[in-house]
């Protein structure tokens, strides 16, 4: 059986222009113009390596909430839906073992990556709705549930494999989308209950940074127009983010530049980090070539490996 041909590899991909493929509209180009296998292989490894660091340090209060009654666990719509029960400590404590288990197998690309890659994303999810059910909800974990999902469509993906396909083009959509998700709706949830203009206008900023801020950010208190100019850039860079979708090269970079300034300057300013979010702009990054930057024995099989592998006869070289 060749590699194109296991249950667990990505559809081939039909070559364009073929008489027997009908043409393909721009949304359809926009969807699934091919992406490198190697793309979502580098992309499994920031996942599944991010895992433990996220349900340890950043969501471990599903195992304090574990011990608290019952009565004080209240729900959000998905864990209504679907019945969650209230935690328990031997319920928390098997789930962070199976996902964070089944995660670490599936970031290797090897063994059965879609059964092990969705228990990940199952427990994952199970374990931030237990997180997010006792009165505080963060919206920077949106990506990340999104990129569990997404990257075990793929199949196998190993970080040497140049080969394009259409399915990685559709889990890096998945997650790009779930990254802008979270800055637009960031801006529309302002409107929503701040109201515009007086939520640019207004005095958040002064009062996040009075609440919370470093001794830099606090120092900046008294400069009323900066942090409200400040404000305003914020809301426009989250309103129009949807564009990043649709740029390539370097408008592209630039654009997931300035997201990552921001978030490194907010962090700097108020210790407000969005890390389960912000990793996630590397899916807008060409990671593939990361590739070459390792040793050879590391890189895995290439696309030439797969080709000789299947016993079929590589070209000659011309």
């Amino acid at each position: 059986m060749t590699a194109a041909a296991a249950p667990e590899a990505p559809r081939p991909m039909e070559a364009e222009g073929s008489g027997d493929s009908p043409a393909r509209t721009a949304w359809d180009r926009w969807w699934f113009s091919p992406v490198p296998r190697a793309r979502v292989a580098w992309l499994r490894i920031l996942a599944y390596a991010f895992l433990p660091f996220d349900m340890l340090l950043l969501t471990g209060s599903s195992l304090a909430h574990a011990r608290l009654p019952a009565d004080l666990y209240q729900p959000v719509l998905l864990a209504r839906l679907l019945h969650i029960p209230a935690p328990t400590p031997w319920s928390m404590y098997t789930l962070l073992v199976v996902t964070i288990a089944a995660g670490l197998v599936a970031a290797t690309g090897r063994v059965l990556p879609r059964a092990t890659g969705y228990v990940a994303a199952c427990g994952y999810l199970w374990w931030v709705t237990i997180s997010m059910s006792y009165g505080k909800v963060d919206h920077d974990h949106l990506a990340l549930v999104v990129a569990l999902f997404a990257l075990p469509s793929v199949g196998r993906a190993r970080i040497g494999d140049a080969r394009g396909c259409e399915a990685s083009a559709w889990s890096v959509r998945c997650i790009q989308i779930g990254v802008v998700a979270a800055y637009f709706l960031s801006a529309w949830a302002k409107v929503r209950i701040g109201g515009f203009p007086a939520w640019p206008n207004g005095n958040t900023v002064q009062w996040a940074l009075s609440r919370r801020g470093t001794p830099f950010g606090r120092s900046l208190i008294g400069y009323s127009p900066v942090l409200k100019a400040s404000q305003w850039i914020m809301f426009v860079a989250e309103a129009v983010s949807p564009v990043i979708l649709f740029l390539r090269g370097r408008p592209l970079y630039l654009m997931v530049l300035f997201f990552a300034g921001f978030h490194v300057v907010t962090y700097a300013l108020m210790t407000i980090h969005f890390l389960p979010h912000a990793i996630w702009l590397a899916a807008f990054l060409p990671l593939e070539r990361l590739t070459g930057l390792l040793p050879e024995r590391l890189r895995g099989r290439t696309a030439a490996d797969e080709t000789t592998a299947s016993g079929q006869r590589e070209p000659l070289p011309s």
